[in-house]
């Protein structure tokens, strides 16, 4: 009998009691396909329309948007094996990583990583993110010196990678490395154009997908000889050690979850620290508060660069959409769910919502600081999901992005030559854009 993501098993499909979920019309679909909008756009106005749990049809079956709390909590925390994942965009790069993997096998990688990325395992890192945090300091306190103009999204790019990197392998990132691994990036940004059939599209990014098993086989190999970096052995050795005891985690595997480490591990982390300086581009009294909230280092000034960080991703979650299949049929926030419907979760609508966030589309950090200003219903802010297959690396990704920006805030401030009038929706939400900028020494 087949099983869902958790390990349920799935029950033969029964009718499912409740209303006729609100449907656009057809009109609204063909509006949005004629003028070529992003898939957002669409969502929006059924949002707009319809409320936070309506249906839309691209095709001959209806796909569910969910957008309300109730209803987003009910599919992603309370009830994921009736709402399964069935498959993930970044397959093509990422292969049966635990990010895609499903069933058995999804619960044996995530229970693998899980205790690395919480409590104890944190701490671990805590050195090695410090470490890169401080290299990129020193970075920018080299372009500052010369004048240089360079692009932030790489540069904040080139931070996560650093520090994933460290984590994974105990080593710092070096240049040859570093140069190899802007594949990643490439496919990424590829992966909404690339063909349909999988085939054609894995043939479309050979060379890079090639660069990056190269990366790939050379880490491990590393792993397997048993030299550790300065660090000490990374995330990489429990995997090899795994490897060692356990059929399943074959060459193949290895690879797939070191790359998805890789992918989970930097491109949202660069995406968020890019938005969360072009918002501060535009709002700078954010930062001047931020730095007024404590002395360097201070539980307070933390807590106020952690703000920051949380209402950036309010606007740009880094899981903006997360795709669910309906497993058998459920009533959901009193609507009928048909077994085998496909339905969108979006938090970032969801964040967007002005039932749930007044005037959302302010930047205002002091949401998630001052009392009563953010929405406490379950299911209103989930940046990296909620639920069994929410994020695993939530943690980390928060502590390196305030570890950098207690090291760049206070000493520079970034001048945008000229900025993306839009985003792109992908995996990510990311600039759609290059975002060059120079450095001045922020006032004393």
């Amino acid at each position: 009998m087949a099983t869902d993501a958790g390990s349920r098993p799935l029950v033969p499909p029964r009718p499912a009691s409740g209303r006729a979920l609100p449907e656009a019309d057809a009109d609204c679909v063909e509006r949005w396909r004629t003028h070529k909008g992003e898939l957002v756009d669409l969502l929006t106005q059924v949002r707009e329309r319809l409320g936070g749990v309506a249906a839309f049809r691209l095709g001959p079956e209806p796909t569910v948007l969910v957008t309300e709390p109730e209803a987003v909590q009910h599919v992603l925390a309370r009830h994921p094996g009736r709402y399964v994942k069935r498959s993930h965009r970044a397959r093509l790069l990422i292969g049966d990583g635990v990010l895609a993997a499903t069933g058995e096998a999804w619960q044996r990688q995530r229970k693998l990583l899980q205790s690395q990325f919480t409590g104890t395992g944190m701490r671990r890192y805590e050195q090695r993110i410090t470490a890169a945090a401080r290299t990129a300091a020193e970075r920018w306190a080299g372009h500052a010196r010369t004048g240089r103009t360079f692009d932030l999204g790489e540069e904040m790019r080139r931070f996560a990678l650093d520090t994933i990197w460290r984590a994974l392998t105990g080593h710092p990132l070096d240049e040859a490395t570093a140069h190899e691994l802007t594949a990643v990036a490439t496919v990424v940004a590829a992966l909404p154009s690339l063909p349909a059939d999988q085939v054609d599209a894995q043939d479309a990014v050979a060379g890079d997908l090639a660069r990056i098993d190269a990366v790939a086989r050379h880490a491990v190999a590393a792993a397997r000889a048993g030299a550790p970096g300065p660090d000490g052995p990374g995330l990489l050795q429990v995997l090899v050690e795994a490897a060692a005891e356990r059929p399943e985690y074959t060459d193949q595997l290895l690879r797939d979850e070191l790359v998805t480490l890789l992918v989970a591990g930097h491109e949202t982390t660069a995406t968020t620290l890019t938005w969360l300086y072009l918002l501060l581009d535009r709002h700078p009294s954010a930062r001047e508060e931020a730095l007024a909230a404590g002395r360097p280092g201070s539980p307070e000034r933390r807590a106020a660069i952690q703000a920051l960080v949380s209402e950036t991703l309010r606007l740009y979650p880094s899981a903006w959409l997360l795709p669910r299949h309906a497993a058998e049929a459920d009533v959901l926030a009193g609507y009928a769910v048909e077994a085998g419907t496909d339905l969108l979760v979006c938090p970032y609508l969801t964040h967007r919502d002005p039932g749930l966030w007044p005037d959302p589309e302010h930047f205002d950090p002091r949401r998630f600081t001052a009392a009563g200003s953010r929405p406490t219903r379950p299911g209103a802010y989930l940046p990296f999901g909620i639920g069994p297959r929410a994020c695993l690396g939530q943690q980390f990704a928060l502590r390196e992005s305030v570890a950098l920006l207690e090291e760049l805030l206070p000493g520079h401030v970034p001048h945008f030559r000229s900025v993306p009038d839009r985003a792109a929706y992908s995996i990510t939400v990311r600039p759609d854009g290059p975002t060059p900028v120079t450095l001045t020494s922020a006032p004393k």
